[in-house]
């Protein structure tokens, strides 16, 4: 599977998407940050390969060998990416869909309707762009009805409100620590040994090992709910 992370708002996700999300449960799967200013994947220790959005000839020769991908687009590139995009005829077909990351602001919702615009502006399937409702508080459709409301009336995209990230402090511990969630769940330490074992007098050292062992168990339920997170966004559409 090929996915495209995209949307022509910033700090809505979508690294977050890329790397907590979609790596771990894409068979080990090629990372293109398509960025030149924000955060990446690589930022958090994963294998990336970065170029800019205007490489997209490049990036098209390189999806054509691979049976799976992660595309990573930066706002600040978008425009460049669906503009090179779209001088290779068909190109978009060699995504199998396209992820847009939406937070609950009025600005963040309009720009993500504007990105669905373009893409099926360039003859991409609505079966293709799926939305994914990110940070969220408490209840999907209170808090992102103007996603849901257009897509049940233009049909251009699907927005299933099963496909949701909520809210959650351990995605800031893992960029502070410039980790995963699955680096966390492989580490097999035991802290709370550790812990036993060190002097009381040393904080810091007291202060790593237990923020390291409060991140794992955070970090457990919330890589099960991106599981059902993940299986919603990619479901088949009813027909």
């Amino acid at each position: 599977m090929k996915v495209a992370v995209l949307n022509y708002s910033g700090s809505v996700g979508k690294t977050v998407t890329a790397s907590h999300l979609l790596a771990p449960r894409m068979n080990g799967a090629q990372i293109f940050a398509i960025e030149t200013t924000n955060e990446t994947a690589g930022d958090l220790g994963l294998d990336i390969d970065q170029m800019r959005g205007e490489q997209f000839g490049r990036l098209f020769r390189d999806l054509l060998t691979l049976d799976d991908a992660i595309v990573d687009v930066g706002a600040s590139n978008i425009e460049d990416f669906l503009t090179a995009m779209n001088r290779y005829e068909g190109a978009y077909e060699e995504l199998d869909y396209f992820v847009l990351p939406v937070i609950n602001t009025g600005k963040a919702q309009r720009e993500t309707l504007k990105t669905v615009m373009a893409l099926a502006g360039l003859g991409v399937a609505a079966e293709c762009i799926r939305v994914l409702f990110n940070r969220v508080e408490s209840v999907v459709e209170d808090e992102f009805m103007p996603i849901l409301t257009y897509a049940n009336t233009s049909g251009e995209f699907v927005a299933n409100p099963n496909a949701a990230i909520f809210e959650n402090e351990v995605f800031e511990l893992l960029a502070d620590g410039r980790t995963t969630i699955a680096e966390v769940l492989t580490d097999e330490t035991d802290y709370r040994a550790l812990l036993r074992s060190t002097d009381p007098g040393d904080e810091k050292r007291i202060a790593q090992l237990s923020n390291r062992h409060a991140l794992r168990a955070l970090a457990k339920p919330v890589n099960r709910q991106l599981s059902t997170a993940f299986a919603a966004l990619f479901s088949p559409v009813q027909g």
